[in-house]
């Protein structure tokens, strides 16, 4: 069994080798990711093993574009190809390494596969163009005994992505009350909960949290004395804010779930039903 120290030093090496190529590319869109994973998959399929092998692992041939690369790994979980970095992770058993965040990524994608042949993952994986931990998506596919994946990192949430989750939220409790809606807000793998994007709902009365996505445990407990990490009491600006003007906006810095990194976020509130609703989105 590998020691915890090896599996930090096996995900090094893989942050530092695969996302060496990513360091001087340009960032490619999940389109072009879904496009580059059909192509591989079909020349696979057409081509056998070998043929597939030798063509993915060729750095400057058309399986490598921008950040963008195909991997492909045994259902023992090791490397048999992979453009980013070929000399250094071919042969290299990778099967219980962890993203970023813990999450065992190549296991995932084995027993997703064992499930149904395509699916798309997610896990947290350092982008070397600029230093940050991000969000990552793969799509998978198993081919005999070989799972085939092309990743792309996913957008940063941005001002208008808040915006319209908050807009579906204040919908959501219009409709379904604040219950209901709150159980939709705090179910990790619900629609109300995408990257480093998340609802909030505190009961305007009582000054209690009824939903936070990311910490549902919250619920119930006393939002209006929380602060950020500066002593800025966010919830209560929020609170008067949305007594007083119904919706508007409250900056503060915050730890962000995906990079696990303190940045500047922007929130936006909205009295609904007697609860305020936030969405907020980091600004760096």
């Amino acid at each position: 069994m590998q020691t915890s120290s090896f599996r930090s030093g096996l995900l090094g090496l893989l942050m530092l080798a695969a996302c060496g190529l990513a360091g001087a590319a340009e960032r490619a869109t999940p389109r072009e990711a879904r496009a580059l994973f059909d192509q591989a998959v079909k020349y696979l399929q057409a081509n056998g093993p070998e043929r597939a092998w030798q063509a993915f692992n060729d750095r400057k041939g058309s399986f490598v574009r921008k950040d963008l690369y195909v991997y492909v790994i045994d259902r023992q979980g090791t490397y048999v190809a992979n453009g980013a970095a070929p000399d250094s992770l071919i042969g290299l058993k990778v099967l219980d390494t962890v993203d970023a965040s813990g999450k065992p990524l190549f296991r995932e994608m084995i027993a997703v596969t064992d499930k149904q042949q395509q699916a798309r993952v997610q896990y947290v994986w350092l982008n070397r163009q600029n230093n940050h931990v991000e969000p990552k998506h793969a799509w998978v596919h198993r081919e005999g005994e070989h799972i085939l994946g092309v990743g792309y990192y996913a957008p940063r949430s941005t001002a208008a992505d808040a915006r319209k989750m908050l807009d579906a939220a204040s919908a959501e409790v219009r409709k379904s009350g604040i219950a209901a809606a709150a159980a939709k807000f705090n179910d990790a793998h619900g629609s109300f909960i995408g990257g480093d994007l998340y609802v909030f709902a505190v009961n305007l009365e009582s000054g209690k949290f009824e939903a936070h996505g990311m910490n549902p445990k919250w619920v119930g407990t006393d939002a209006s004395e929380l602060r950020d990490i500066e002593g800025h009491p966010l919830i209560r600006e929020m609170i008067e804010l949305a007594r007083s003007k119904g919706e508007g906006t409250v900056d503060y810095v915050w730890r962000n779930p995906v990079t696990n990194a303190v940045e500047k976020k922007r929130s936006f509130i909205r009295r609904t039903n007697g609860s305020l609703i936030g969405v907020g989105f980091y600004s760096e």
